[in-house]
């Protein structure tokens, strides 16, 4: 699978897979067995073959210095790394959890995404998730934790940031309870057990996923997509045709906390917004010298469902990343200035991955194997897409309304855009500081469900 994979989270967040179709690998030898050093052999003649950025691969690492395979991959992109081209993009999962995670939206947990603030040292509830354990439980979007079994978040901010929060939630493991005590909008306090399970992950919301929004007598297209996944189609083709049915021309598409998934997905989303553009490209995949034969030309193949907006207002945040920013750059050549990037601006992952696989260990390797244009070869996006797009306007995330909102802060402002009012542009692009609030995600990590939705416990 070719992954444009995700990548956002805060500022230093890690980006994960946007998934397309799996090049052929090169055969090899049946291994032996699966002990690190035939593992570490493995994982770099894969990235010796198929790596985007062969003269950014240190192949003198001493395999011996490392006491895992993960810590090794690290060492021997790390040149790209450096010039940020390889921000823990490349990594080692497991087959079977990601299949899990790609094709049902299976993952394990409470059903949550946390945000963090430094300065007040709070962690809030961005979003809860149907069938989680949290939503269940009266848990949601604006909530505040307040104490993990002990632990009161302050002190665990105080002492360790972020990551003390993360660690203290403990691992994505079914069954694995803590006691929270958590704080609703209205000021009330509780304690709640909660256990971590199984559930699948809606990507476009039953509660507020897709929607149409009235602005005077205007009607607008709401779609909030979480994640590019297999199970993204039939949302999405549902969301367009009841846009299509109604009409609608004019488009919010809010990809704040989306930090990518399959290519092919994102291909879809182009799509939909295509009709009237057969043929034309969307995009292009574009892999080393030595795998030309690998590269794609993505052309829009419009659906039954497609629609052709005059005006799109994509929101987007630092964990806005890969198949997002895919979607938003597609766009760039045919809306220009009736587009806009609303927020602040996107991670920044203009390449994408793809899989290769060891099953007898349960081993896939995620490697940044090609690069992703729009239709006017326009990438090279590291910093992020504000500076990309025709139009930006400034907006923080509004946890006291609910997504689609037409008053939750985001939203107004894209409703401002689309409606030709005026607006504050993104500034201080690219700046990789580490950020005074954003979604609680550590900054590199082995769960594909924490690369693709960051901040989701």
């Amino acid at each position: 699978m070719l992954a444009s994979c995700g990548g956002g989270g805060s500022n230093s967040a890690p980006p994960t897979g946007g998934v397309a179709p799996t090049p052929t690998p090169s055969p090899s030898a049946p291994a032996a067995t699966c002990a690190l050093r035939t593992r570490q052999d493995w994982a770099l003649a894969q990235l010796q073959e198929w790596y985007l950025f062969p003269a950014l691969l240190n192949t003198g690492v001493n395999p011996a210095a490392h006491a895992t395979i993960d810590s090794y991959i690290d060492a021997l992109v790390a040149p790209a790394r450096a010039q940020s081209r390889d921000r823990y993009f490349t990594y080692l999962t497991s087959i079977a959890e990601e299949n899990a995670f790609y094709e049902q939206g299976e993952t394990a947990g409470f059903g949550i995404r946390l945000g963090y603030d430094t300065i007040n040292r709070r962690v809030f509830v961005l979003e809860a998730f149907e069938g989680g354990p949290a939503l269940a439980n009266g848990i949601d979007r604006g909530t505040e934790l307040v104490q993990i079994g002990t632990q009161t978040v302050n002190t665990l901010m105080a002492t360790g940031g972020p990551g003390a929060v993360i660690d203290t939630l403990g691992p994505d493991s079914a069954g694995l309870s803590r006691t929270l005590t958590v704080r609703d909008q209205s000021g009330t306090q509780r304690t709640v057990t909660l256990a971590k399970a199984v559930f699948d992950i809606d990507p476009v919301s039953d509660r507020y996923g897709a929607k149409i929004l009235l602005d005077g007598s205007r009607r607008v297209g709401y779609l909030n997509l979480r994640t590019f996944i297999d199970t993204s189609e039939p949302n999405l083709r549902a969301a367009f045709a009841d846009f299509k049915a109604q009409g609608v021309t004019e488009l919010i598409v809010d990809l704040r906390y989306n930090g990518g998934g399959l290519i092919n997905i994102a291909a879809l989303m182009g799509d939909l917004m295509g009709d009237g553009r057969s043929g034309e490209a969307f995009g292009y995949v574009t892999f080393r010298d030595s795998k030309a034969s690998e590269n794609q030309t993505i052309p829009f193949d419009p659906q039954p469902e497609s629609i052709a907006p005059t005006r799109v207002a994509f929101i987007g945040s630092s964990s806005t990343a890969s198949a997002s920013e895919m979607v938003i750059n597609g766009m760039v050549p045919y809306l220009g200035g009736n587009m806009a990037l609303v927020g602040s601006n996107t991670y920044g992952k203009p390449v994408g991955q793809v899989a290769l696989d060891r099953p007898e260990c349960d081993d896939r390797l995620r490697a940044v194997a090609l690069k992703i244009e729009n239709a006017d070869r326009q990438g090279e996006y590291y910093n992020g897409l504000a500076t990309t797009v025709a139009n930006t306007c400034r907006a923080n995330d509004d946890i006291g309304h609910q997504l689609g909102d037409p008053a939750e802060a985001m939203v107004s402002v894209a409703l401002d855009f689309l409606a030709g009012r005026s607006c504050t542009a993104i500034t201080a692009i690219g700046t990789r500081a580490v950020a005074e609030r954003g979604v609680l995600a550590p900054q590199s990590t082995d769960s594909t469900i924490r690369r693709e939705l960051p901040g989701v416990f």
